[in-house]
């Protein structure tokens, strides 16, 4: 009984990449004949070869989000203080900051490490629980990691893009650092299963409600809105694996496009691209 209590959000997120994996088959676009080359390039600098069931499950997710998601942030947003609101996303984003400094360490970004864990320290206490973003106000800027941009630091590809249920716009690379960040987060372990729910829908809704304009432009201006949100997710995961930094001249292994996005959230220095 004690496993059963321990694993469950851990289970939920290897059973979403597991059936993604599995569904793959069900839907991989054809490639071009080999005599068109302009078309065998485009195909190639997508890497998207699971396109048609990427295009489904983009669709299945927006069915929830539209259904559920959407309507929930909605009421959240016109209806808590924004005060109140910032003092959410400043709690959610300071219990991460044991999965930022891990990735920290295993980057080897020491110094980074440091600044995490001295903004935990100091949020944690003084900011009472991470409600109130006292180390921000401080002067030390925060910034976000996770086991995906640490892969990508390890110069390991990041495969073709996927579209996981629920989860979202991902890669092999990504879905392996979902996983991984729910095992190397201590709270994940540590807190009841009801924390651990609460957590979640919290993330989500909050997420959801900062961003809730910007999708809906988005959605609404998008000739392609798919394309678009491919895009836009290479280059957030290409700005954050950059730490927020100019491209150089030596390619990020699996990136394809390189233009810096917003950051996104008070605990990011650099949050907007694809690593």
């Amino acid at each position: 009984m004690k496993v059963v209590r321990v694993l469950p959000g851990h289970i939920a997120r290897i059973i979403a990449s597991a059936s993604c994996i599995c569904l793959l088959a069900a839907g991989c676009a054809t490639a071009p004949p080999a005599s068109d080359q302009a078309a065998v390039a485009a195909f190639n600098k997508a890497n998207d070869p699971y396109e048609p069931f990427n295009r489904a499950m983009l669709d299945f997710n927006l069915a929830l989000d539209k259904a559920i998601l959407k309507p929930v942030a909605y009421v959240y947003k016109e209806s808590v203080p924004d005060p109140l609101q910032t003092n959410v996303t400043n709690f959610l984003a300071n219990l991460r900051g044991p999965v930022i400094f891990a990735n920290d360490l295993l980057q080897g970004e020491f110094d980074r490490a440091g600044i995490t864990l001295l903004r935990f320290a100091m949020n944690s206490t003084i900011g009472i629980l991470g409600i109130n973003d006292f180390a921000g106000e401080a002067g030390i800027t925060g910034h976000t990691e996770d086991f995906g941009q640490t892969l990508a630091t390890w110069d390991v590809d990041d495969g073709p893009y996927l579209v996981l249920p629920i989860f979202g716009p991902s890669n092999p690379r990504d879905g392996v650092g979902i996983v991984a960040d729910n095992l190397i987060d201590p709270l994940s372990w540590l807190t009841p299963f009801e924390f651990r729910i609460g957590r979640t829908v919290g993330n989500a809704v909050d997420r959801r409600a900062r961003n809730y304009d910007q999708i809906n432009d988005l959605e609404k201006n998008s000739l392609d809105f798919y394309a678009a949100i491919r895009s836009l997710y290479r280059q957030r995961r290409v700005d954050q694996i950059r730490n927020g930094a100019p491209a150089s001249s030596t390619p990020i292994p699996g990136i394809i496009s390189v233009v810096p996005q917003k950051t996104d959230g008070q605990q990011s220095e650099a949050t907007t691209t694809k690593k």
